[in-house]
């Protein structure tokens, strides 16, 4: 079967609900050594690709140029929520490297997380180019842009210098022809990548392993981007958010994207994992991941917790009574 269940639902022991999808997993070697599904089922990044496309800006030395903080360096690679730290942090990009909101693709929004989202109705407050989650990464591009020397108006287009550099050194990380990886428009406007959920997971074992990575200026982009990434956890999504909890853990990088994909490495053991959730629901993520280290044996029993209790194994209704439960579905 292509597709296989992930994780099941049960309400007074009935089942009520499957998430169907593909995982797999690759050590250092590239080998295959984990799969549920099919590892070569194609998907677009969406996000998760947040990492990769902050490599130019990590070239660059974007953050050290203009003196940016840890906080404002990793909202580079982030999927923000709208906190108000957000907000203050993209801010303050701005201020330093002298960009306006203006220049920005992404349209204006209202942030994400709830109650910043509501503050802003109360308050009367319109929507903003910088509450898109995106906003962090379209800064970095167009400060990078600048500094290369590049049109910073189009800066989102496929065929600018910065995004044909994303592309290659993604196929690079993948290993994965250049030319076979489909691509579609995103979100916030910028391309993004489809290819094999297996070559997903060996591009971001080099996240987590750059030792594997030729290209020494790549290597050492990816090693200041990580680095932002466990210094500010929070940045990269927020607080009680499955980015934000596993990169606490400084031995995991980790990144989601839309449409229920999502992927994570591990530095010390040497292996990558990616995920697609078919039905795009991100709901099923904190369970899924916490099995694959509960299944591999991870010595973080911390990080494994905190995962549980950003979507418990318990359902809870609306009066907060227990009344069913979610559970893993497959087995290595």
């Amino acid at each position: 079967m292509y597709f296989k269940p992930l994780v099941e639902e049960f309400r007074a022991g009935v089942l009520e609900n499957v998430h169907l999808g593909v995982l797999c997993g690759v050590n250092d070697k590239g080998e295959l050594i984990h799969e549920v599904g099919s590892a070569e089922h194609v998907t677009f990044l969406r996000s998760a690709a947040k990492p990769f496309q902050a490599i130019p800006v990590m070239k660059q030395n974007i953050a050290g140029k203009y003196g940016l903080t840890d906080t404002e360096a990793a909202m580079f690679a982030a999927s923000h929520r709208g906190e108000t730290y957000h907000i203050e942090a993209l801010e303050s990009i701005m201020h330093k490297t002298g960009l306006t909101e203006d220049q920005l693709l992404c349209c204006p929004t209202y942030p994400l997380n709830d109650e910043p989202k509501f503050a802003c109705m109360r308050e009367g407050k319109p929507p903003r180019k910088i509450y898109h989650n995106c906003s962090g990464k379209h800064l970095g591009i167009i400060a990078t842009a600048k500094e290369m020397g590049y049109d910073t108006e189009t800066y989102w287009q496929l065929s600018h210098p910065i995004q044909q550099d994303i592309l290659h050194t993604l196929a690079d990380m993948a290993d994965y022809p250049v030319d076979q990886i489909q691509i579609g428009v995103d979100g916030c406007g910028f391309p993004i990548f489809a290819l094999p959920l297996q070559n997903i997971a060996k591009a971001y074992l080099k996240l987590a392993c750059p030792d594997l990575i030729q290209d020494e200026e790549t290597r050492e982009a990816v090693k200041r981007m990580t680095a932002y990434m466990h210094a500010a956890p929070d940045s990269i999504a927020s607080h009680n958010f499955i980015c934000s909890e596993l990169l606490r853990d400084d031995n995991i990088v980790a990144k989601g994207g839309a449409k229920g994909v999502y992927c994570f490495s591990l530095i010390r053991e040497r292996v990558a994992f990616a995920l697609k959730v078919i039905d795009g629901s991100e709901i099923p993520w904190p369970i899924i991941v916490a099995s694959i280290l509960e299944q591999i044996g991870y010595s973080n029993k911390e990080t494994i917790d905190r995962l549980y209790s950003v979507v418990p194994k318990e359902i809870k209704n609306d009066n907060h009574i227990v009344v069913g439960e979610r559970k893993a579905a497959f087995t290595f």
